[in-house]
């Protein structure tokens, strides 16, 4: 049983994939760059600046800006997932630990009004180093005063995968989010709905 849940927000709480991918579609096609979405699905998961970053743009910064813009404008594009806020108030502890920075929380997670159920977040904007780098995660478990065994971090990337392992934590594979297994063997956990995270939450004595 873990003492507490962390949880990614895109494609684990907020189904932002469609919205992620064609925003940037279209602001790379406006700078007459041409992807396919399935060629840009590797932008899923990490900061919008890594992801800018390996496409090797000359504009980069000004591509990076506009497609922040224009995915913030398509929230009619965003969901919560089915069986989410259902879950999130029966979990005694939990967090947040996403790429997105404080500006895309503020605009694109806060709306959403379930920001209360989570006891830490930790963004972009908190830490110098991000997924899949250990350090958003350690931060998460230092706001909890809790140690990596006592952790199950729900997410649908590799990139969430690998940040849990090298944190020293367990990862659960939001299927829901991430659709396959393919590539997440390591994977201590596989979730079809959310609502079966609560079979591995300790309840706590009052």
């Amino acid at each position: 049983m873990y003492q507490a849940i962390l949880f990614d927000v895109d494609g684990t709480i907020l189904d932002t994939e469609k919205a992620v991918l064609h925003s940037l579609q279209s602001v790379l096609e406006e700078a007459g760059h041409f992807y396919t979405q399935e060629e840009l699905r590797f932008a899923l998961g990490i900061p919008g600046e890594k992801a800018i970053q390996r496409l090797n743009l000359l504009n980069a910064d000004e591509i990076l800006a506009k497609w922040m813009e224009q995915e913030l404008q398509m929230v009619d594009e965003v969901r919560l997932f089915d069986g989410i806020e259902a879950l999130l108030p029966q979990i005694p502890e939990s967090a947040v630990v996403t790429s997105k920075n404080s500006y895309e929380m503020e605009k694109g997670f806060y709306p959403f009004g379930i920001g209360e159920h989570f006891n830490a977040i930790v963004c972009a904007s908190d830490t110098v180093n991000h997924k899949p780098h250990p350090e958003p995660l350690l931060k998460a478990m230092e706001l909890l005063a809790r140690n990596p065994g006592e952790v199950l971090y729900i997410d649908d990337s590799p990139y969430d995968m690998a940040c849990a392992h090298s944190a020293g934590a367990d990862f659960g594979l939001a299927l829901w989010g991430a659709k396959s297994e393919k590539g997440f063997e390591e994977a201590e956990h596989a979730f079809r709905r959310p609502s079966e995270i609560l079979a591995h939450v300790a309840i706590q004595n009052e």
